[in-house]
């Protein structure tokens, strides 16, 4: 079999990864990854010395508040989820340790393999982070110059109370900082879904003027102005949405003649400037972009996410998957459990899946990586 999953409650963290390698087929396997819960943390070392008895080319981990296994979301409790890659065409595997360093001219990024900023062939990453030592916007950033069009999918440690706590598995060691990576290379079968669990209302609008994080004109009007003319337009549950958290939506794509989901970068709406009437969102805008206002919900969510699944014709052919979920979700969105996790194997098949609930999503939006909140990063694999 070319993926397998499995996952264990265990209370000990030694019996928990005893069990999950007891129940996968024997090695050798290409890509072993471990998620596993702050209870096992102070074990890290153990559990990756008994993974690697799986004899993976490479391995990737980290400590997470809850994990995702096949159809179950484990999100109280210890547990610890272990999925396994092998792909029957070449694939190389190459794992890597990131850190960020202040230099003379200014921050500098050590551990990126050469291979990655100059890949001749075709390419991804896999990254789990630690959110109080390493600034992934500013590694998607450097990655966009030196390796455009590079996917990349992951997010960042949870359940860690102070820097320092954050355990990451990266090859054959165990970090508490910087970032744990894996870079995919060859015929490995990737296929990208990111759902940020929103829908658009009203109308598209074009910024005619802004100043970084400040939209200052939409459509030639003052903002305030538009949002008082898109609330007199909306439903009675829209309205409620819009009060609750309001969303916008950069299109990151110009040239589409029409939008639809996938096709915006989801961002808060922070506030409105009242002596200008002004925006203020978490991303900054130029002038000519396209805009739409989202919102967001439980019903949204779970909408975007299987739209977006049966959107991808390689949702039908996928063999395994990877789900990096935001803490936010979970039963803190749904009324139930195990949203996420089951909405992928109901759109792609019962396949091995592992994953966690990050304390940011990254993945990619209009061939372009970013950090999410309140999104599933999926990544579907197929045999090449």
């Amino acid at each position: 079999m070319p993926f397998a999953s499995a996952c264990s409650t265990r209370p000990a963290a030694l019996d928990a990864v005893a069990e999950v390698c007891g129940r996968v087929p024997a090695g050798p396997w290409g890509l072993a990854a471990a998620f596993f819960t702050p209870q096992h943390a102070r074990h890290a070392a153990e559990i990756l010395a008994e993974i690697r008895r799986l004899s993976p080319d490479a391995v990737l981990g980290c400590t997470a508040q809850g994990v995702l296994a096949d159809g179950r979301e484990i999100e109280n409790g210890p547990a610890l989820s272990l999925w396994l890659a092998r792909w029957p065409r070449p694939v190389s595997l190459k794992p890597f340790h990131l850190t960020l360093e202040r230099t003379a001219d200014g921050p500098s990024l050590f551990g990126l393999p050469d291979e990655l900023l100059a890949p001749s062939k075709p390419s991804a990453v896999l990254l789990v982070a630690d959110p109080y030592s390493f600034p992934a916007d500013f590694f998607l950033r450097r990655l966009a110059e030196d390796a455009p069009g590079v996917p990349v999918h992951g997010g960042m440690a949870s359940g860690a109370r102070v820097a320092g706590d954050a355990r990451l598995l990266a090859g054959d060691a165990v970090h508490s900082d910087g970032a744990a990576c894996v870079l995919l290379q060859g015929e490995f079968g990737l296929r990208s879904v990111v759902s940020q669990g929103c829908r658009p209302i009203g109308r598209p609008f074009i910024v005619t003027k802004a100043d970084e994080n400040h939209v200052l004109e939409l459509g030639g009007r003052v903002p305030m102005e538009q949002l008082r003319g898109l609330y007199a337009s909306l439903p009675e549950a829209d309205r409620a949405l819009f009060h609750s958290g309001l969303q916008i939506g950069r299109v990151l794509n110009e040239y589409q003649g029409e939008f639809r989901r996938g096709d915006f970068l989801i961002r808060d709406v922070i506030g409105i400037v009242r002596d200008t009437g002004a925006l203020l969102i978490g991303d900054s805008v130029r002038v000519g972009q396209t805009v739409q206002f989202q919102v967001r919900d439980a019903a949204s969510a779970t909408e975007d996410l299987h739209a977006l699944l049966q959107r991808d014709a390689a949702t039908a052919t996928a063999g395994g998957a990877l789900v990096f979920t935001c803490n936010g979700r979970g039963t803190s969105m749904f009324a139930g459990p195990d949203h996420d996790a089951c909405a992928v194997r109901q759109e792609a098949g019962p396949v091995p899946l592992a994953g966690f609930f990050a304390a940011g999503e990254i993945g990619p939006v209009g061939g372009q990586n970013f950090v999410h909140g309140y999104t599933a990063s999926v990544a579907l694999f197929g045999e090449g």
